[in-house]
């Protein structure tokens, strides 16, 4: 099945990552991650609010407020408003300053997990983390290459994962007590398609996908069968979250990154598509 994306915004990124819908916020938030910038979509305006030098991806957190994830720290703010003071939680978590965060999530217990990456990308740099209460980050998968995709089936049984070097979305299984166990693949994704960036999981369980340089997002239903394409008009796909006051809308992020804008004008714009299939409301942090 062939799906229409249209655009929600101008390009309004160099490297939008990471959208979440919370109706706490009043809707869809994501950010401009190597600006440093959290973006608020309010109506047809979008505000933006610096946090750092990196903003690598965000969580509203269930006792109120929100977590970012900055450049190698988390950052807490204690209020909805996306203004919020925002204070350090466990300080930084290494001092290599060629490493950064970059995607994450919760899983159904709210221990929000990130991802790590070298800045060039090289393999086995960087790692997939879950923060502990305090902010201390403990490895869960050591020597990853780009830590993208989490997210978790409608049941909280399974949790999805792209390594993106890897061109896999890898299936684990979860447990409320032992975490993360059994990995093993779920779909490979072939170069010519791009390769696995972000990914959300719809109410039936299907898997969308954001294919860097692949110019779409791939649906896989839960057998790994692909069965829906949206195409953009951006080849730098960067993730994908439901939204909308019925969770029925799909938003998507692009990437302006090395981009000939005039080849791509789109590029670095929020998009939209109507997929016919709901998603489920965003897992909160518990920090």
């Amino acid at each position: 099945m062939s799906i229409t994306a249209y655009p929600v915004t101008d390009p309004v990124s160099e490297h939008g990552e990471g959208p979440v819908w919370s109706a706490r916020w009043g809707g869809l938030r994501w950010v401009d991650m190597l600006a440093g910038d959290v973006l608020a979509l309010d109506g047809a305006t979008v505000r933006r609010r610096h946090v750092g030098k990196v903003a690598a991806t965000l969580r509203p957190r269930a006792a109120g407020g929100y977590v970012v994830a900055a450049e190698r720290e988390l950052l807490l703010a204690d209020s909805d408003d996306l203004d919020a003071p925002l204070r350090p939680l466990g300080g930084e978590a290494w001092s290599d300053p060629s490493v950064r965060m970059n995607d994450g999530g919760c899983d159904p217990d709210g221990r929000f997990y990130i991802g790590s990456m070298a800045y060039d990308a090289a393999p086995g740099r960087g790692a997939f983390y879950v923060a502990e209460p305090g902010g201390a980050l403990r490895v869960v998968l050591p020597e990853v290459t780009i830590s993208n995709g989490f997210d978790f089936s409608p049941d909280g049984s399974l949790a999805y994962y792209a390594d993106t070097a890897t061109g896999r979305v890898d299936v684990f299984d979860y447990d409320p007590d032992e975490g993360l166990g059994g990995r093993r693949p779920f779909v490979y994704v072939g170069p010519e398609r791009g390769q696995p960036d972000g990914l959300t999981v719809d109410a039936e369980g299907g898997v969308w996908v954001a294919l860097w340089q692949g110019g779409a997002v791939h649906r896989y239903d839960p057998a790994g069968r692909l069965d829906a394409v949206v195409a953009l008009p951006a080849r730098k796909v960067t993730a994908v979250a439901f939204g909308g006051d019925d969770l029925d809308r799909l938003f998507v992020t692009t990437s302006a990154l090395d981009v000939d804008r005039a080849e791509q004008p789109e590029a670095g714009a929020l998009f939209a598509a109507d997929p016919g299939v709901r998603g489920r409301p965003v897992l909160p942090a518990a920090l």
